[in-house]
């Protein structure tokens, strides 16, 4: 363990992981006894693996029986250090790394940061992209400003949508969201859905969205400037690959990875000039658009049947997974911040999943909430262009959408007519 805590001494840090790791001395002191006690068989020689390791062994292998209570805050502040320096080192590989490394990382991230949950939740909102926030249902709009409710049936919205930057404590930005959507609308159509989104576009749309708030101030005779964050939610999802998605809890974070000045939550000249301007100095961000790969060559019967069982394997289904993650490249960044084995499984989707499906076991008879005719229809519609549903179905619309309007899910409803006429 001694070789261990001392190592870094020998690293070449950065300046930001040297601070990391002289936090970190001050909080081993007043554990080191028990640190002393954890059997050691790994000893990285860079920085992020150290920070790993440590971070591991103080998590799994520290004997947290024999820590007294006055250590339990120092073993706590230890391993927030530890996973700064874990981002830290990350967004180090980031500001430097070709689009290989970056898009094998992003990869790497899969499980524990659920990247395809991830990715459904951006593959959703590009179909509806098009589409002013004044025309979709209200699900829909949730879904692109990033706030989840329980009117999110699992079975249509399987991710979670607050995801990258969530927005729910942001209520005067619902409130107006509800109330003028057309008002955002205005303000997002001046950041182009194609080609790369200049200064102008940026400063046209934050023109708009603070005048937004600007009127509600004047209306209601108090102070609310325009969040940076939910502004960023908004950009981000609109370009996936031109903007980062901030919210309050991970602004500071990644302005020390980016190696940049903090960021307030009104500064949103400092978040074009400082934070995008420097994510565009990146090679990575530079990298062409990929090709798709297509498949030529006819294979043998054995080699079709491997195809068929290994799909994501090929070399087309890999090229289209490689385009998906280039055209949400800006937004995937958040795949470079730390995260721990819970963060997936908390996801709101899997909890309201489990809560619902929870509920049909006990057979809860708690009141259904009713959703509007036009919600109800548009999300059974969408469920019925599933290809493994059988034919009659599709003539059990209208039963369908009634019993989903009524407060069912749309799992539910179909279940439901399948079970009567299947």
């Amino acid at each position: 363990m001694r070789k261990l805590l001392s190592s870094p001494v020998k690293m070449p840090l950065s300046d930001a992981e040297n601070q990391v790791y002289q936090n970190a001395l001050k909080y081993i002191t007043p554990l080191s006894l028990n640190l002393m006690a954890v059997k050691v068989t790994h000893r990285p020689e860079d920085f992020l693996g150290w920070c790993g390791e440590l971070n591991r062994l103080c998590r799994e292998e520290l004997n947290k029986d024999l820590l007294e209570d006055e250590q339990l805050l120092p073993l706590k502040k230890l391993q927030d250090i530890l996973e700064a320096g874990i981002t830290l080192s990350q967004f180090k590989m980031a500001r430097i790394a070709p689009w290989t490394i970056f898009a094998d990382f992003i990869e790497q991230q899969t499980s524990i940061h659920a990247l395809d949950e991830r990715l459904r939740l951006l593959n959703y909102l590009d179909e509806i992209r098009q589409q002013p926030l004044a025309d979709l249902i209200v699900e829909d709009r949730l879904a692109f400003s990033g706030k989840h409710t329980t009117q999110h049936d699992y079975s249509i919205y399987n991710f979670d949508v607050e995801w990258f930057a969530g927005t729910k404590g942001a209520k005067v930005f619902h409130t107006l969201l509800e109330q003028s959507p057309e008002k955002f609308d205005a303000a997002l159509a001046h950041i182009p859905l194609t080609g790369d989104v200049n200064h102008a576009d940026y400063q046209r749309f934050v023109s708009d969205f603070q005048q937004i708030f600007k009127e509600y101030t004047q209306v209601k005779s108090q102070g609310e400037k325009a969040p940076l964050a939910a502004a960023t939610r908004l950009l981000a999802m609109r370009r996936p690959d031109q903007f980062i998605a901030l919210n309050n809890n991970k602004i500071d974070i990644l302005c020390q990875g980016l190696s940049i000045a903090k960021l307030k939550n009104t500064d949103f000249s400092s978040y074009w000039h400082d934070m995008i301007g420097t994510m565009r100095t990146f090679a990575w961000w530079h990298q062409a658009q990929p090709e798709i790969v297509e498949e030529t060559c006819v294979a043998s019967d054995s080699e079709a049947s491997e195809s068929d069982n290994n799909e994501s394997e090929t070399p087309e289904s890999k090229s289209k997974r490689e385009q998906t993650l280039w055209k949400n490249r800006a937004v995937l960044i958040d795949l470079f911040l730390f995260a721990d084995a819970d963060l997936a499984p908390n996801s709101n989707y899997i909890r309201l999943r489990d809560k619902m499906l929870n509920k049909a076991k006990t057979k809860s008879k708690a009141v259904p909430k009713k959703r509007s005719k036009e919600s109800a229809e548009i999300l059974v519609d969408k469920a019925l262009t599933s290809e493994d549903l059988p034919t009659y179905l599709l003539g059990k619309r209208d039963s369908i959408i009634i019993q989903v309007k009524n407060g069912k899910s749309v799992e539910q409803a179909i279940g439901l007519m399948r079970a009567i006429f299947g």
